[in-house]
This record gives structure tokens, sequence and C-alpha cells, in this order.
């Protein structure tokens, strides 16, 4: 594939840019990517993913405190996770939660999992998610006092229960 820009060289840089929802792509040589100033590239050195993500985690351990946490369930302490960039058990994400959170957040985007939902089921857990989050929106409701907004999110809440039980019966009818 030829470069993009001069289209005499090889396209080595392989460009995707999602701006606004809108999705451009490039196929540029060396020379046009480090001229474009999309990207610094040194030829000769070479990296990795795995030399990407270590990058990224090390610069947010720089960082934090020098105080270390250990796991009281395996006995990690953080530093452990910067070098071998995994976490002892499952009580150390509730033990290094802020010092994981950032980190997290920067290589996915987001800091906690929502998972998959199956096409087949989909409807349902989109209505039962809906339903954990009035809920929560009526415990703050009821927490501030405004008891005419906490009924009709109690309400609401009612008729989607009534969707989900028609669901279930369509669901097991089938």
């Amino acid at each position: 594939m030829l470069c993009d820009e001069c289209s005499s060289n090889a396209a080595c840089v392989h460009m995707i840019k999602i701006l606004n929802g809108v999705k451009t792509e490039k196929h540029l040589c060396e020379i046009c990517a480090t001229s474009a100033g999309e990207a610094c590239f040194l030829t000769g050195i070479h990296f990795s993913v795995n030399d990407l993500v270590k990058a990224i985690f090390t610069q947010e351990l720089n960082g934090l405190s020098q105080t270390e946490l250990s796991c009281p369930n395996c006995g990690m302490v953080f530093s452990d996770f910067s070098r071998s960039g995994k976490i002892g058990c499952n009580v150390c994400y509730g033990i290094f939660h802020e010092q994981l959170e950032p980190i997290l957040r920067r290589v996915h985007g987001i800091s906690n999992h929502n998972g998959k939902i199956p096409r087949r089921a989909e409807k349902k857990t989109q209505l039962r998610l809906e339903v954990k989050r009035l809920r929560e929106d009526l415990e703050h409701c009821v927490e501030r006092e405004d008891y005419e907004s906490a009924a009709q999110i109690r309400d609401g809440i009612r008729g989607l229960e009534k969707q989900l039980e028609i669901e279930g019966v369509e669901t097991h009818g089938k």
C-alpha cells in the first residue's frame, strides 16, 4: 500500500482517528507521518504493546506516594503490581482501588466493567439496569427529602417491574 500523502513510498504508519464520532483513516510513510506532526518516529527503535502499557503504568505509579499498602489476603504490595502488571487476588482490587482507578481509566477509558449483554436477554437486562438506576435516584431523592420526585420515580420503577414480569412470561413461554 502506498502513502496517502506522497503516493510514492510504502505506507508503514496506519492511523485511525475518531473525532466527534467521525472516523478517519490515514496510511502514511514514515517521512509524511513525521512531517505531518501526527507522530514522531525514530528509525531502528521498536516497541511492543507491553512496553506501551508498562510506560502508562510507570507514569501513573511515579506520581503515587511512597507509602506502601499491602493486601491482607495475599500480601502483595502495590509496587509488585508495577513490576508484574498483575493483581495478586480479588481483595487487591478493594485495597488498591485509589491507585488502580486512574490507571484503569487511562487504559480502558472507564474504571468499571459493565460486561456484554446477550442479544436474547438484551431488553430484559436493559430494563433491570434501568430499575437499578432508578432505585439509586429514588434513594437520593429520599435523602434530599424530595418526596414528590421520589413518588414519580417509584411509579416509574413499578411500571418497569411490570414490563419485566411480562418479559419473563414471554421468555418462558417460548
